[in-house]
């Protein structure tokens, strides 16, 4: 295990400050891009998707509970499961009741949506404590729509908004994996939606890494000197055995 350099206080300041600025800078480009997230156009859903809930059958209006926003977690839960998807289980561990609260006093509920049908969400629900609302898209369009379900006998396949024929290209080798998965396989994202009146629009999507503060973890792991611990992050040597990128965070 190679930790790190050992010096006294007075450098290590140097060394702190000199990061200091360029934190300050990420900050002034998050914000920046935060600001030019907000400025998206936005797409109107016109297309009457129908979920099961525990209430019965609601629509995406009926998810924002009144309030202007809506945040969606796309959690990845094939109807063959048993159980939800690892990653998406652990941000959704880190989901508490006063998170909800504090998005909902800035008008924005949070829902999550999956392929599974309803009784096995809330099985799965149950027996990890959560209170969130979760509902089940089983049966419909929407996993597929949104880009976070990919079966090509279904709908072409599009990943992160690129064609087979994109994601096949030398460049993107990274993602070449994705196009040898046994379809169909699912994927995660988060959306997120505006109420105007009853009209409904589609704001934003992320996934892959874009979706990877869900839970919150992986903020604070990156404040620490062995980061997250994985097996891509550099300086390497940090741990004695790194983990895959995979964010479960089990034992």
């Amino acid at each position: 295990m190679q930790l790190p350099e050992v010096v006294s206080r007075e450098q290590w300041l140097v060394a702190r400050k000199e990061l200091l600025e360029r934190e300050k800078e990420l900050v002034d480009q998050r914000d920046r891009l935060s600001a030019d997230r907000r400025r998206l156009p936005m797409v109107e859903i016109e297309k009457p998707y129908t979920f099961e809930g525990p209430e019965g059958v609601i629509g995406l209006l009926d998810m924002f509970d009144g309030r202007r926003q809506l945040i969606v977690q796309h959690f990845m839960f094939d109807p063959n499961w048993d159980e939800g998807c690892p990653s998406c289980t652990a941000g959704s561990d880190e989901l508490s009741d006063g998170l909800f609260e504090h998005l909902h006093s800035r008008d924005t509920s949070f829902a999550a949506i999956s392929r599974a049908p309803l009784a096995k969400l809330e099985e799965y629900k149950a027996k990890r404590g959560w209170t969130f609302p979760w509902y089940s898209s089983f049966g419909t369009d929407f996993n597929y729509d949104f880009g976070v379900t990919f079966d090509e006998s279904v709908t072409p396949i599009e990943i992160n908004y690129r064609t087979r024929e994109e994601l096949e290209r030398p460049e993107n080798a990274k993602l070449h994996w994705l196009l040898q998965q046994e379809q169909p396989f699912e994927n995660p994202g988060v959306s997120t939606f505006l109420r105007d009146g009853d009209r409904v629009f589609h704001t934003y999507f992320t996934t892959g890494r874009g979706a990877e503060w869900t839970g919150g973890s992986y903020a604070f792991l990156d404040l620490t000197a062995l980061g997250r611990q994985e097996v891509w992050e550099e300086p390497k040597g940090r741990v004695d055995a790194a983990r895959d990128a995979v964010p479960s965070f089990e034992d």
